[in-house]
């Protein structure tokens, strides 16, 4: 009898060892609250020659920022650099409740640009906020993706974001509703203007209004397509300056699959006045005129990605990304980068389905209004797993 109940009660451990596994790769509940974990770990090696001069140890190291390709400088030779910082993880909850509605959460974090640690013994880094916010009804609550940008357009690379020249690219705290293939939302805004003359970046923290984001979207048989239109309040204000502008945008991008589930993903965005929205903040907003007036700076992206399935396993992308920017060089000087552009190519390797090995070339040049420009070649090699 003592050794039936000692097998039943192993044999009771054994089942709820095996359910707690299953509840372990699809999530667990927390009274009437579904709870689910995901994210990946990648690391990544790359060596970036650039042709005048060093790209500084930090950001424009760990991944593209157009802005940073040196322009004017002496030929430094190579760096490499390792490292695993977009490694990141996520929480999503679903919660019924007594109304018959459903409440979602999410909670987003990964270690990319941010202090800490150093590279001579621990190499540790702070985790950062990437995503937080609710839905409930339609409605969305929190820090996201801005709704200017469109996630479909985004290319398959191994580089962070890959058409970084001309992708609209924001994550940031909001309101946004959505009905069916449209969204409108009004979104955290920020000034960034070039003083009179030109000169560090002055970001002002000053906008009165929110950021307003028009978006309408649609699925089709041949793939994804959205249109996006953005209105801002451009403001800096001192003891000495009290101005504003408005500032506009507007954003298309599509996905067009092709057979062998190959695609192209394309994307054109122009505006006065984005500033911080495209490029990653390559250009500013708006520069100060003579008599401290803000004038809005135009610009105009676009990119062309094709994605190509050699078989099962392996699969290429070659991607292009422009940005040109119409600086009055009265007001900039000649120093304000007038085009940054980029070319992307890679080989993947698709191991397992949570399993990814690649390598990835990109060269990318950068000009500024003086006619002097400066080119970037970086070699990458990642390897990521998806959990």
């Amino acid at each position: 009898m003592r050794q039936s109940k000692t097998l039943n009660t192993l044999a009771g451990a054994i089942a709820m060892a095996l359910t707690a596994t299953a509840a372990q790769a699809n999530g667990f509940n927390i009274g009437d609250t579904d709870v689910t974990f995901g994210g990946y770990v990648k690391l990544d090696a790359m060596y970036t020659d650039s042709s005048d001069g060093q790209i500084a140890t930090g950001i424009g190291r760990d991944f593209y920022i157009p802005s940073l390709t040196p322009v004017g400088g002496a030929d430094e030779g190579g760096t490499f650099d390792f490292h695993a910082r977009q490694s990141r993880f996520f929480f999503k909850t679903s919660t019924k409740l007594e109304n018959g509605k459903t409440i979602g959460g999410h909670i987003e974090l990964d270690f990319m640009v941010t202090a800490g640690g150093d590279e001579r013994i621990t190499n540790s880094y702070s985790p950062r906020l990437r995503q937080a916010f609710i839905t409930y009804d339609g409605w969305l609550f929190g820090q996201a993706w801005s709704t200017f940008m469109d996630l479909n357009a985004l290319p398959d690379t191994l580089d962070f974001i890959g058409n970084t020249d001309a992708m609209p690219f924001a994550r940031q705290a909001q309101i946004r509703y959505t009905s069916g293939n449209f969204q409108v939302a009004i979104e955290n805004p920020e000034t960034t203007i070039t003083p009179f003359g030109g000169g560090g970046r002055i970001v002002t923290d000053d906008n009165a209004t929110p950021d307003l984001v028009f978006k309408y979207g649609q699925k089709t048989g041949w793939g994804t397509w959205s249109v996006s239109a953005l209105v801002r309040q451009l403001a800096y204000e001192t003891a000495t300056i009290d101005t504003t502008t408005s500032a506009f945008g507007l954003s298309a991008t599509a996905k067009i699959m092709l057979a062998n589930n190959n695609d192209i993903r394309l994307s054109a965005t122009t505006g006065s006045g984005l500033g911080r929205y495209i490029g990653l903040n390559a250009v500013n907003g708006a520069v100060l005129d003579a008599t401290n007036e803000l004038d809005t700076i135009d610009s105009t992206a676009f990119s062309v990605a094709y994605r190509h399935n050699w078989n099962s396993q392996w699969r290429s992308n070659l991607v292009y990304s422009m940005l040109s920017v119409d600086n009055d060089t009265v007001l900039t000087g000649v120093s304000a980068t007038k085009t940054t552009s980029s070319w992307t190519t890679n080989l993947l390797f698709q191991a397992a389905k949570k399993l990814m090995f690649g390598v990835e070339y990109k060269f990318a040049n950068r000009e500024v209004e003086s006619g002097l420009d400066g080119d970037m070649h970086r070699l990458q090699f990642s390897a990521k797993y998806d959990f």
